[in-house]
């Protein structure tokens, strides 16, 4: 509610309740069907709903708060009017609703159902004409099944209430003559904030009063006038006592700095779902998913909706909110939109009869079956098992079983009705008295109760009095006991189950603030572009996120609730904050202050909630103390003869007296305001008086200096002798944490796949890499935030980055650098190599600041890191950062760390250990930037011209995309180029149309390098391009490698291969001829031995996590790749170029095959066998003439890897193998010892080959490019 609050409690705002609401049937209009709650009218009436009527509400209205009649009587009865027999069931119902303004407001109802006795012989008459009629149209069909119909009606009845053939005849029937009629109808208060334990025993006291012996002790007139007007709201962080009809009520209200208020019973809903199922419906709440909540009772839907919701602190749904969803509206389940609904459900309703039209995105969370639907692919919340965990070591400590109470309806049941049956079956009350025998009796062996019964006999008191007396008083007063502490209990349960959640959120978005985007600089302009900005930097948010929230994280932050509580941030900065906000502000800044005096405790370890006991307490000690007491009920200048009490029967209040508030309230309003002011005052000098001296003196100094320097870091609070005994343990502890993470990054680095895969490819991304180093991002973050002496940016160290930028800048001007910055262009008769690259802080610095996807200094400090990390250059970086002793003097204290020589030495030494591994997690992270590269072919002078007459061209691929084909300027080997991100590159695609004179053209490689990350790949060739020489191929698919660096000052110098790394395909790709001739030849042993590994390998790729697989074009072309392994297969054994008179090539023998399977049709006599052989060779020849007419360049070797390619991804290469070898041909161009004709080693090959079968082989385009199979 809002609005300018009024001295009094009188005023609406202030008042505890805003309306007294009576709903029942209007006996002027008799029984009229409930038709939008979509009756079936085959039911029997009394199973019918009618509809109800507001028939009293008071005030009459509130200007700020409109009485919404239509609403209140919808939600007060959802289905209507009920009506019962004397042999049914009438216990009374409370349930609790709310309704949603749409300026997002909220107003909340509390509803007691209870049956009256139908006097009206016009709605008795009615019914029982109704039943006439219903038996007569029912008649023959029930005959005709009546031991069906009996069955049916008997399982849906209680065993013990269905004894007899008679009482199944007549249950559910009604006889005007025999039966006594009830009709339900409701009491309601409608109040602003949710007090629902208050609000449900005050309208239990109600009931009782009005089903008592004895009429209450004033007129109901007098209670329901002093909670709408004199029982006014309880201040925040305050406690108040009210009154009902005979025993005084107590809520309380949680403070500014506490969680707001809640007060429906988590325990409950815990009950009710389960740990996990409740974990996994909050998940779906929080993804803004359409959640349907099941159930046959309203209040156990509302306290489902309510706990869930109230767990979403600091956030809040944004979208559809009807936890009790009346039976007129159920066309909102059609809405296509996410919601959070109720639905009550008919007794014995099967779920798969539950027609709703919408499911794919709907969480249906059946609650009295503990069972819920999720919607597919449901990403997991974070940390779930941990937090999972926690939520059950809180539920056990009170009694809870995690996994839920299986028969938790009965119990709800009863501790539902406990408070109401005592109530009901009070004997002082005039109500039947309840049964004390078991109390007597577990008595009667008392020794103090045997003395007191010989001195009663004595003195001739009656024994049997006494003995009934004593346990009745003892049982109410242990029943009152009783429930106080378990109303208790459940306080405590639910504050300390939403600090743990709460504390999630506190933890996983305690750097919010950092990525908040507050471009505009006054609030209409920000208003005005709100859909237009971006206010929140995304990109980098999610690049410091471990692995597998990101699933979940990159779907919440673009929900509702987040762009409102992030738009609530920005609005801050113009107006009052949000309350929700202001709690979560204040929370993140104490774990702020816990981590800058504790650094070395802040890890990645899942954080428990360390703040369960303090708000169990703050509630416990509001409510054992009780801050204000309201007015007591008193009498009213009532009308003599009116308000008569009639037993059993709500009565007709007198409007005149509730319709408004008294008017001589100012004195009582100021004097209660006097008061607590007063109470305020006597506790903050007594809380004064409690601190220490030293705290004191600290609360004196800090006023001293209050007007000289408001901005003071968080350790300038202490005083200098708590600085002097802790700084070095901030030190100490931020190296130590320093040295543990970089040490971890290596041993996960490089031991993950040597330990896991058993090889010794150290390449990992995804969870491991990105949760370590979105780590040491944080860990340099913190180390720059210590000793600062002003904080000049949310990133502290980018913003030492911009002064150190702007001081190298100025020098730069006046001594302009002698390195061109712009592309180069080299001309063959120079030496070709890579120009070096120039090592530059401030031209990284530049990369980033050109990166319009990162709008905030904390993502360009992170990225500024990732991309040093990736270049091995964080180490140099930092340390000539911190060269610059004039400036790191003016930024930070003498006490900080990056002040300290000795351990600043130690922390960048621990940084250069990092250079020992290969980091892509710049790359990897910023897949949409623009990058520029730089290509060099490198020719071989010795054997042909450096450059080629003809017009050559390039394609670069890498992993997320490729250049397209990019013609090379003539005469020039070296070119520029700038496209979106590849990725890391895997291959080249070089050729030329062979026109000119010297169109012939040996490439030794060609080299490709980032300039902003400095990776350089080689791509081996070592073969000529052009016709009539070599195997004819005028383009050629070369496969990368990264050129590693031996050390710092290798960086930038020509790149030349590392000793252990060989050009992956120059010694295969020579002909059969020059192959033939070499004296050393892989035998059948080492060549089985090689196709093994080179397919083991791809084995392990795809058993990796899809986000952590490397390069499968490598696998399958590269060195001791799938292809190489294959054609030591087809070169062995090969015969004497002499014989042929020409280079030949594995391709010639394939042709041959083909030319022989397209004419022979002769194949085994097994007819399985031969149609399998048949459709082999169709497929086969198929591909090959595909391959051959393609419209590429491609010289026979490429053609052969291409087939090899495809028969893996396709999964032929089983197939088409043992067609090869048993090929007339293979006999002519084979010696007799070949690979080929040996049939065991055939057969071998096809059991390696066959373990490729189950995966799916995805090629790289560049490789298959124009083949069309």
């Amino acid at each position: 509610m809002s609005g300018s609050a009024a001295p009094g409690p009188g005023s609406a705002p202030c008042r505890f309740a805003h309306y007294f609401v009576v709903c029942g049937t209007d006996a002027d209009s008799g029984l009229e069907p409930d038709e939008l709650a979509g009756e079936n009218f085959d039911q029997s009436p009394l199973r019918r709903t009618f509809k109800s009527k507001v028939l009293a509400h008071y005030p009459q209205n509130i200007e700020w708060n409109p009485f919404d009649q239509d609403a209140v009587n919808m939600l007060c009865m959802p289905k209507g009017l009920s009506f019962r027999t004397q042999i049914d069931n009438r216990d009374p119902q409370f349930h609790s609703f709310i309704i949603t303004r749409e300026d997002g407001s909220r107003t909340y109802g509390f509803v007691l159902t209870f049956y009256e006795e139908v006097t009206s012989k016009q709605i008795c008459t009615a019914m029982q004409t109704l039943y006439q009629m219903h038996n007569a149209e029912q008649y023959s069909s029930v005959y005709a099944s009546s031991s069906c119909s009996m069955d049916s009606l008997a399982s849906s009845i209680d065993e013990g209430d269905a004894t007899s053939l008679a009482k199944l005849q007549q249950y559910n029937s009604y006889d005007i003559s025999r039966d006594t009629l009830y009709v339900s109808k409701c009491i309601c208060l409608i109040t602003p904030l949710p007090f629902m334990q208050a609000c449900k025993k005050f309208l239990i006291q109600l009931y009782k009063a009005v089903t008592s012996q004895q009429p209450p002790p004033l007129p109901l007139e007098s209670y329901i006038h002093n909670i709408l007007y004199e029982v006014p709201l309880p201040p925040p962080g305050r406690s108040l006592k009210f009154y009902g009809v005979y025993e005084p009520i107590v809520c309380q209200r949680p403070g500014p700095s506490e969680l707001p208020l809640s007060d429906y019973p988590l325990r409950e809903a815990f009950e009710l779902l389960g740990l996990e199922n409740l974990v996994q419906v909050f998940s779906c709440v929080l993804l803004e998913m359409q959640i349907l909540l099941y159930s046959q009772d309203y209040q156990r839907l509302m306290t489902v909706a309510e706990g869930i919701t109230t767990l979403l602190f600091p956030f809040q749904w944004q979208h559809v909110y009807v936890p009790i969803l009346p039976a007129s509206l159920l066309h909102f389940l059609d809405a296509p939109v996410p919601y959070l609904m109720g639905l009550q459900s008919k007794e014995g309703t099967d779920r798969s009869k539950l027609e709703l039209p919408q499911e794919a995105n709907l969480c249906f969370v059946d609650i009295d079956n503990h069972f819920i639907e999720l919607p597919e692919e449901l990403p997991q919340f974070p940390n779930k098992l941990e937090f999972i965990q926690e939520i059950s070591e809180v539920l056990l400590q009170f009694g809870i079983p995690p996994e839920g109470n299986l028969h938790c309806s009965e119990s709800a049941t009863k501790l539902k009705n406990l408070v109401l049956n005592d109530l009901v079956n009070d004997k002082k009350n005039g109500n039947i008295p309840s049964n004390t025998i078991n109390m007597y009796e577990l008595l009667k062996g008392n020794e103090t109760i045997a003395r007191l019964q010989a001195l009663a006999k004595r003195t001739g008191v009656t024994v049997e009095k006494m003995t009934i007396t004593v346990p009745m008083a003892e049982k109410e007063r242990d029943v009152k006991l009783q429930c106080e502490e378990e109303e208790l209990r459940d306080y405590k349960l639910n504050v300390q189950l939403r600090e743990v959640f709460a504390n999630r959120f506190t933890q996983m978005f305690a750097d919010y603030e950092a990525f908040v985007i507050q471009a505009a600089q006054d609030m209409e302009s920000w208003l005005t572009n709100r859909e237009q900005m971006q206010n929140f930097d995304k990109a980098s948010f999610l690049s410091d996120q471990p692995e597998p929230y990101l699933p979940f994280l990159s779907h919440f932050i673009e929900t509702q609730m987040f762009a409102t509580f992030i738009d609530n941030k920005i609005m801050s900065q113009w107006e009052e904050k949000d309350p929700f906000l202001r709690v979560f502000d204040s929370r993140i800044e104490k774990i702020r202050l816990y981590n800058v005096r504790a650094p070395a405790l802040r890890t990645s370890i899942y954080q428990k909630c360390s703040t369960l006991k303090e708000a169990a307490q703050s509630i416990e000690q509001r409510l054992m103390k009780i801050d204000h007491t309201a007015i007591h009920p008193h009498l009213l200048d009532m009308k003599i003869g009116q308000g008569k009490y009639e037993q059993g029967f709500f009565p007709k209040l007198q409007s005149d007296v509730l319709a408004t508030g008294p008017t001589n309230n100012n004195r009582w309003a100021s004097r209660s305001a006097t008061t607590q002011r007063r109470k305020d005052r006597l506790r903050q000098h007594s809380e004064h008086i409690g601190l220490d001296n030293d705290l004191r003196e600290k609360y004196m100094q800090e006023a001293r200096s209050l007007g000289k320097n408001l901005r003071q870091p968080k350790l300038s609070d202490l005083s200098p002798a708590v600085i002097a005994q802790t700084n070095w343990k901030f030190v100490e502890g931020l190296l130590k944490e320093c040295r543990m993470k970089t040490k971890r990054m290596l041993v996960e680095k490089m031991g993950h796949e040597a330990v896991e895969l058993g090889h010794g490819e150290a390449n990992i991304t995804g969870l491991e890499e990105n949760t370590l180093i979105a780590s040491l991002c944080d860990l340099l973050e913190r180390i720059w935030s210590h000793g600062l002496q002003v904080k000049q940016g949310k990133s502290a160290l980018w913003s030492h980055l911009l002064q150190y930028q702007e001081r190298e800048e100025k020098q730069e001007h006046m001594a302009e650098s002698p390195v061109a910055l712009g592309p180069e262009r080299r001309k063959s008769d120079t030496g070709i190599t890579l120009p070096t690259l120039r090592v530059s802080l401030i031209h990284d610095m530049r990369h980033i600041q050109n990166m319009s996807e990162i709008k905030t200094d904390v993502g360009r400090a992170r990225a500024w890191i990732r991309l040093s990390l990736e270049k091995k250059l964080l180490s140099q970086h930092l340390k000539q950062l911190l060269s610059n002793q004039a400036l790191a003097k003016k930024l930070y204290k003498r006490y900080a760390f990056l002040r300290c020589e000795e351990e600043r030495e130690q922390f960048l030494y621990h940084l250069l250990s990092l250079n020992a591994v290969d980091y892509f997690c710049f790359t990897s992270v910023f897949t949409t930037i623009m990058i520029p590269y730089r290509t060099v072919i490198i020719p071989i002078k010795k054997l042909s011209n450096a450059i080629t007459t003809s017009n050559p061209w390039i394609c670069v691929s890498g992993e997320l995309g490729d250049t397209g084909i990019m013609q090379i300027p003539k005469n020039l080997l070296e070119m520029t180029f700038e496209c979106q991100n590849l990725g890391k590159l895997t291959t080249v695609q070089i050729g030329h149309d062979n026109s000119g004179l010297l169109a012939k053209w040996l490439v030794d490689c060609v080299m490709v390098r980032s300039e902003i990350t400095g990776h350089t790949y080689k791509f081996p060739c070592g073969r000529w391009l052009g016709k009539g020489v070599d195997d004819g191929s005028l383009e050629r698919i070369l496969i990368g490698e990264l050129i590693t660096s031996t050390s710092d000052e290798d960086l930038g110098k020509q790149c030349r291969t590392p000793p252990q790394q060989k050009s992956p395909t120059t010694a295969r790709r020579l002909s059969i001829t020059s192959l033939t001739g070499k004296n050393t030849k892989p035998n059948a042993g080492q060549i089985q031995e090689g196709i093994g590994e080179a397919v083991n390998n791809i084995v392990k790729h795809f058993h990796k996590p899809e986000k952590e697989r490397g390069s499968l074009t490598i696998l399958l072309c590269g060195e001791n790749g799938l292809v190489a392994a294959l054609e030591q297969v087809f070169h062995h054994g090969f015969k004497s170029a002499r014989i042929f008179h020409k280079n030949v090539f594995i391709w010639d023998f394939i042709e041959k095959a083909v030319a022989y399977f397209e004419t022979t049709d002769q194949f085994g006599d097994n007819e399985e066998d031969v149609l399998l052989q048949r459709s082999s060779c169709k497929t086969f020849c198929h591909y090959v003439n595909a391959i051959s007419t393609a419209p590429r360049n491609i010289g026979k070797d490429g053609k052969f890897q291409i087939l090899v390619c495809l028969g893996t991804r396709d999964h032929f290469l089983p197939q088409w193998i043992p067609l090869l070898a048993e090929c007339p041909a293979i006999t002519r161009m084979y010696e007799e010892n070949a690979f080929l004709r040996d049939r065991m080693t055939v057969n071998s090959l096809l059991r390696v080959l066959q373990t490729l079968q189950d995966f799916n082989i995805i090629l790289e385009g560049s490789l298959i490019k124009g083949v069309d199979v």
